[in-house]
């Protein structure tokens, strides 16, 4: 019974399902990084430009950051760049590392035709990767806005049951069940009162089938050394930083941890240094599904105080 479903899930895998996924076009344009293909999105003509960086394990973030980007590109240039295994970016086979993350990102922003100073705008893991950016290239950042990044304040090797715990997320999509369980567990009514659309909705579903592959599961292994690479920096003064964290994770405990979750922030906020503003929203570690608003307002009122 079990081996005939697994069978089932397989097949309806690499030809129903994977027929979906090819019939959706990239939003944006490809644009060649090293030996592959990055995809990056635009929206708007603004002075400023933000750079949306996703979070791991976001399957499609030309899509997810979608209701965010339409807001914010009414005053700015917004662009999303998906990093290589992510949405319609193709693999790669070069090392998963800090310094490689920020070369590709600004790789891919110069091939398709934008220019720096930006404003990066990472969410979660991809806030590591800002803050070795502007350690990096100062005078490349405008500013950090960050969607509940996660903090370079703090590190801890990756626990040793992750790296069986892979191969197994990677076997489940293999027979279908990410495929499968996609539609079951997102909430298409919430998604729609928040700004997406009806097609926005139904790829981010058929890429969630999809989105374990060798880069992703490289950079979910690498995550504590990316920690490790940038804490060592000294972010500069210069560049102002703003944080937006959800409350979900101000509030709750995570086990991992041996401080408590309000030290967690505060201590990163105190590495970045003095000039480190925060604000706490409500709701989950995405904050940028039911925040639009609220994130675009507070964007708009930094970059006043910057010009």
């Amino acid at each position: 019974m079990v081996a005939a479903f697994m069978l089932i899930g397989a097949i309806l895998h690499t030809t129903y399902f994977k027929g979906k996924l090819e019939q959706i076009k990239p939003y944006g344009q490809l644009v060649d990084v090293d030996k592959g293909q990055m995809h990056v999105y635009s929206m708007g003509n603004g002075e400023h430009t933000i750079v949306l960086l996703p979070g791991m394990g976001v399957s499609l973030p030309s899509a997810e950051f979608s209701p965010l980007m339409r807001k914010l590109s009414q005053k700015y240039t917004v662009i999303c760049v998906e990093y290589f295994g992510v949405g319609f970016s193709s693999e790669t086979t070069k090392p998963r590392t800090c310094e490689n993350y920020v070369e590709e990102i600004r790789t891919a922003l110069g091939q398709a035709g934008f220019k720096a100073p930006y404003i990066l705008m990472p969410h979660s893991i991809s806030g590591v990767y800002s803050e070795y950016y502007a350690a990096k290239y100062p005078e490349e950042v405008e500013a950090v806005i960050s969607l509940d990044g996660t903090s370079t304040a703090f590190y801890g090797e990756m626990p040793v049951f992750l790296k069986y715990i892979l191969p197994v997320v990677k076997f489940q999509q293999t027979i279908g069940i990410t495929s499968l369980a996609a539609p079951l567990t997102t909430n298409k009514k919430h998604l729609l009162a928040n700004g997406y659309t009806e097609k926005e909705i139904n790829d981010m579903i058929i890429f969630t089938g999809f989105s374990i592959n060798y880069t992703f599961l490289e950079q979910m292994a690498c995550s504590s050394e990316f920690i490790k690479q940038t804490m060592k920096l000294s972010f500069p003064e210069s560049i102002p930083y703003l944080k937006f964290i959800s409350r979900q994770t101000y509030e709750t405990p995570n086990k991992q941890l041996k401080i408590s979750p309000q030290e967690y922030q505060h201590k990163h906020l105190e590495h970045i240094g003095e000039h480190a503003k925060y604000e706490i929203f409500d709701g989950s570690h995405f904050i940028y599904v039911n925040n639009v608003d609220r994130i675009a307002e507070i964007a708009d009122d930094l970059l006043l105080e910057t010009s």
